[in-house]
This record gives structure tokens, C-alpha cells and sequence, in this order.
């Protein structure tokens, strides 16, 4: 009877270990197999960050430019046409100011 616990015991174990030797063998070909899928994935989300960068810099320096160009505008105006400028800067003052007072009322 002992004899034939300890064969079962070791037939147990050999089958055990080949379930796990089987199971490891399948892990690794999931693995294989997905690794490229990986990579590939990886190399696209490298690319679309890159291009969002360079996206939020080409952004930054449009905006740079165009506020640029309108404060040039604004000089070239000021220096044509001062009287209008200290009338169109009067005018402004005036409706901040009432909006201000307005607000303070409430």
C-alpha cells in the first residue's frame, strides 16, 4: 500500500509538473505572439505623441505671430490716426468705467 501511495505521489507530481511545463510553453507563444502587436502599438503611440507636440508647437508659434502682427497693426494705427486712438481709448475707459460702477450697484 505504501508502494502504491508513493506512485501515485510521483505520478501526481510528474503530472503536475507537466501541466505547468505545458501551461509556461502556452504563456510564452501568447508571448511570441503578441509582443510585435506590442511594439507596434508602442511605436504608434510614440508617433502620435510626437505629432501632438509638434502640433502644440506649431499652435504656440501661429499665435506668437498673429500677435505680433496685430500689435504692429495697433502702432501703425496709433501713429496714423492718434485723435481717433485717444477717442477710441476715451470711449473704452467711459464703458469699463460704467460697467465697473454698474456692477458695484448690484
Amino acid at each position: 500500500m505504501a508502494d502504491s501511495a508513493r506512485d501515485a505521489m510521483r505520478n501526481t507530481r510528474a503530472a503536475a509538473s507537466h501541466a505547468f511545463d505545458k501551461a509556461q510553453d502556452g504563456f510564452s507563444a501568447v508571448e511570441r505572439e503578441l509582443s510585435p502587436s506590442i511594439d507596434d502599438f508602442a511605436a504608434k503611440a510614440q508617433a502620435m505623441a510626437e505629432r501632438s507636440i509638434q502640433f502644440c508647437a506649431d499652435s504656440s508659434e501661429r499665435a506668437r505671430r498673429q500677435f505680433q502682427q496685430a500689435s504692429e497693426a495697433t502702432t501703425r494705427y496709433v501713429v496714423e490716426q492718434p485723435g481717433k486712438s485717444i477717442l477710441l481709448a476715451a470711449a473704452a475707459g467711459a464703458a469699463v468705467a460704467a460697467l465697473l460702477m454698474g456692477s458695484r450697484r448690484r
